[in-house]
């Protein structure tokens, strides 16, 4: 009986509680398409319940929980999210032929969720009872605002971000901290590196450091045929990377560089043909700086075909890198721009109810939004701010990895001060990759990745507290005798 009081058990279960009462219980709380869900949809066979509504019921105001079965593989969108997706889908398909409920897929990342949350509570809580509980609290407050959970009701591929995070640091800090780490945990640790590379396109080049990871993990003194299924791992992950980047579609690259060049370095430009030149474009394309792709009335089309010797086969990301790189300032301007974008959990202009509910087109639920709101309305949003709370965070996983002997210990620090990088390249990316275009949701790996060291620091520091606590508490049992 004493087992199911455990930190990690208590945790999981008031999880389940949350994730219970705000995604499966009445209202029904999603987030409305903004037109990303046609890619999966015509992946995995799905389509839109109701065929006869309109434009504005069916983009951006409403969420839906119901969706038509269609045909499989229309299309293809590379994404580990297919996998979580497809099995619910064509198992509902054989019991509720009529049509699928999102809700299914959100048991799936429910599931994923309380599993990282255990595997978080269990290893931070190792030492100390209270560690655990006040670790756990941290998650179930940060993690389960309705911020992220409401994702889960979508076909978004946010919450495969988020969820494959999760899991990877928690796997992978269970590696380390074991004496003799086994296979199977390296496999597993493996599986949700990939569902983390692959679940987006934007994410690939993060498995190039999760390879060096690898690398490091080989020193371990690990079971079976450790080091040679470590390095057959590290050269996995960086070849799933490298094919992730050249298999997306052209279309979706096309629609990056032109956000990234007219929505981004175009946008509010001092010297608009001076960029223009610097970049080997023309001039004439002048009249599109500060339009992004989706938007109508432009003096160019966006699909125009003059578009393509003029503009697409000219310039690529790799010449928008060496353009930052000669303009510091100017990157530094798109990353004041992305700060003031960068505590926002969810797009605030997506409802979250469906029609049915009556409430007004663009409704969100607030229902325990405490850590979204207190990012959004509370947090400094500027870039003096994040470089604070970067010095703080680098700060305390330095001070420890100093001061640490063991190899594991080592190789831990070095996974939390991945999560640091995994940041500030997930913050960088939107801004070189795709201009300012919806710049609060492309920074969505970048909240996930500050949320989770926020924890780590918060976890850290209640450690600390509790050892001082039970050092006070020693020495003055020793004077009390």
């Amino acid at each position: 009986m004493k087992r199911w009081f455990k930190a990690e058990n208590l945790i999981a279960l008031a999880g389940c509680g949350l994730i219970i009462y705000l995604l499966f219980v009445q209202p029904f709380v999603g987030v409305a398409d903004n037109g990303d869900f046609k890619r999966m949809m015509n992946t995995v066979g799905l389509d839109y319940y109701n065929a006869a509504e309109s434009y504005a019921d069916r983009f951006f105001s409403f969420s839906h929980s119901r969706f038509a079965y269609g045909d499989l593989f229309l299309g293809f969108y590379p994404s580990s999210q297919i996998l979580l997706v497809l099995v619910p889908r064509l198992l509902a398909g054989l019991v509720h032929g009529s049509y699928f409920d999102i809700r299914l897929l959100a048991a799936v990342y429910a599931l994923l969720l309380l599993a990282a949350t255990w595997m978080i509570v269990k290893l931070g809580g190792s030492r100390s009872y209270i560690t655990g509980l006040l670790l756990g609290a941290g998650m179930l407050i940060v993690f389960y605002d309705i911020g992220y959970l409401a994702y889960f009701n979508s076909l978004f591929g946010e919450p495969v971000s988020m969820v494959s995070m999760l899991l990877t640091f928690a796997l992978g800090l269970r590696l380390a901290g074991q004496e003799r780490p086994t296979t199977k945990g390296l496999t597993l640790f493996f599986i949700a590196v990939l569902f983390l590379v692959c679940s987006k396109i934007q994410n690939a080049p993060v498995g190039l450091a999760f390879s060096l990871i690898f690398l490091r993990l080989m020193t371990l003194n690990g079971t079976g045929n450790w080091r040679k299924l470590a390095m057959r791992f590290a050269v996995a992950v960086c070849l799933v990377s490298v094919i992730m980047y050249v298999a997306a579609p052209k279309e979706l690259k096309h629609i990056n560089l032109y956000q990234t060049v007219f929505f981004g370095i175009l946008n509010e430009s001092p010297d608009v043909r001076g960029d223009l030149r610097e970049l080997g474009l023309p001039e004439k394309l002048e009249v599109l700086a500060g339009t992004n792709y989706f938007q109508s009335g432009t003096a160019i089309k966006q699909d125009d075909p003059s578009l393509q010797a003029d503009f697409y086969d000219r310039v690529s990301h790799k010449d928008v890198l060496f353009y930052y790189i000669k303009h510091p300032s100017r990157l530094v301007d798109g990353m004041k721009f992305a700060a003031r974008n960068s505590m926002d959990l969810r797009p605030y202009y997506l409802g979250n109810y469906e029609k049915s509910e009556g409430k007004p087109e663009k409704a969100l639920s607030y229902a325990y939004s405490t850590w979204s709101q207190f990012k959004r309305e509370v947090l400094p949003h500027s870039l003096g701010f994040l470089a604070i709370f970067y010095l703080l965070y680098y700060a305390g996983v330095l001070f420890e990895y100093f001061r640490s002997r063991d190899l594991r210990g080592r190789i831990a620090g070095e996974l939390l001060m991945l999560l640091g990088l995994i940041g500030l390249f997930s913050f960088l990316v939107p801004i070189m990759g795709d201009g300012r275009a919806d710049i609060g949701k492309h920074l969505f790996l970048f909240n996930v990745s500050f949320d989770m060291m926020a924890v780590v620091m918060f976890g850290w520091a209640v450690h600390k507290l509790v050892r001082l606590v039970q050092s006070v508490a020693g020495k003055s049992g020793q004077y009390g005798r």
